[in-house]
């Protein structure tokens, strides 16, 4: 059955962004950041991509995503859940050769907890609050942190593998805060690395900073939005990345008014005289943003159009003017902008957001059609 709206997911762009990137870490390991079903792309293909392009890491928000992925057959790849909360099934997590973040002693109590019972060691990286304040320990409660894991590394529930924190302002190049973070990790690595602690990586970077800031790559770093080949620093262009996806809908009706028509709810637009209108069967029930009403345009019979009245949970109208247009026709509403459509940038700039929103609410119900990578629809 055919779908009113589908996303289309480019798997060869994925993995030529990869491999972009692994050009551009310069010998540092890349982990594909995939949370979020790989920020709207499809969790278990993205990731699959991301790895024939080359990543040699997997790295998601939530347990559950990890653990979805090793359900899938994505093995023999080391797994970060980068936020750490209590009550998860972290003996799951082990049992299933996840690596674990922890920021604070209590959650390395709680993961060698669950190693205990699992009968085997927890892999984890300590996390450092370098000027984010947002997770892991700053200032005095890292050593405590630090000299917790060891602990439990100690006594063989733990293994300490990696050492990380994450930049605030890593894509406003030149921010005084990018280099006082970096400074503050290299003194709090330094410290645990004193301490005892032996970790297989250290990282920090994200997508701005692997391809803005060499220093600051050390032995791994961590992707997202680039993966996806949308630029975490616009103003510094595309990098050469490809975006993956495009997102389509078939006009769902075409018909005629007359001027002085009301259309969509609160009658925001009115048209100005006889016109053709195309409802869209795309609404905010599948990620197009309500806020972007009279705003955002789309690709419709090889012009861009603008939303014409309020977005609505399940549809949008554009207005044709006097171009033909028949129910079923293809519109693009974003892509990579290769027929003279929008991107996801686009989109972003006008509604004073960031791609990273735009690709990630794209809703369940909009199916993901695949294509290259092995893919085929």
């Amino acid at each position: 059955m055919r779908s009113p709206a589908e996303a289309r997911v480019d798997l060869d762009a994925i993995g030529g962004n990869i491999a972009l990137l692994r050009e551009r870490a310069a010998g540092a390991a890349v982990m594909a950041m995939v949370k979020a079903e790989a920020y709207g792309h499809g969790l278990v293909p993205a990731a699959r991509a991301a790895l024939a392009g080359g990543a040699t890491w997997l790295g998601v928000a939530k347990l559950a995503e990890a653990l979805e992925l090793r359900r899938a057959g994505v093995t023999g790849v080391p797994i970060l859940v980068c936020l750490g909360v209590p009550g998860e099934p972290y003996d799951q997590a082990v049992t299933a050769g996840v690596d674990l973040t922890a920021g604070a002693p209590w959650l390395v109590e709680e993961i060698a907890a669950a190693a205990e019972r699992a009968g085997r060691p927890a892999r984890i990286h300590l996390k450092a609050d370098t000027g984010m304040s947002r997770g892991g320990a700053w200032g005095a409660e890292w050593p405590p942190l630090v000299q917790a894991a060891l602990a439990a590394e100690a006594a063989g529930h733990v293994e300490v593998v990696g050492l990380m924190s994450h930049f605030a302002c890593a894509d406003e190049p030149g921010h005084p805060s990018v280099a006082s973070q970096l400074a503050v990790f290299k003194d709090m690595v330094e410290y645990a690395e004193k301490a005892g602690a032996r970790p297989e990586v250290r990282h920090l970077a994200n997508s701005a900073a692997t391809l803005t800031r060499p220093d600051a790559r050390f032995d791994l770093v961590r992707p997202g939005i680039a993966t996806y080949g949308l630029s975490p620093v616009p103003a510094e262009g595309t990098f050469g990345l490809r975006p993956a996806m495009t997102l389509v809908a078939g006009a769902a009706l075409v018909k005629r008014v007359p001027g002085g028509s009301g259309v969509s709810y609160g009658h925001t637009y009115v048209t100005e005289r006889e016109t053709t209108l195309c409802v869209v069967p795309a609404g905010y029930g599948d990620g197009v943003p309500r806020h972007g009403s009279n705003l955002l345009e789309v690709l419709a019979g090889g012009r861009r159009r603008r939303i014409a009245g309020r977005v609505c949970m399940d549809q949008f109208v554009i207005d044709l003017e006097d171009d033909p247009l028949a129910a079923g026709d293809e519109i693009v509403l974003f892509g990579p902008g290769d027929r003279g459509e929008p991107t996801a940038q686009e989109w972003a700039d006008a509604l004073r957001t960031i791609s990273y929103e735009i690709v990630t609410r794209i809703g369940s119900r909009v199916p993901r059609v695949y294509s290259g990578g092995g893919e085929d629809g």
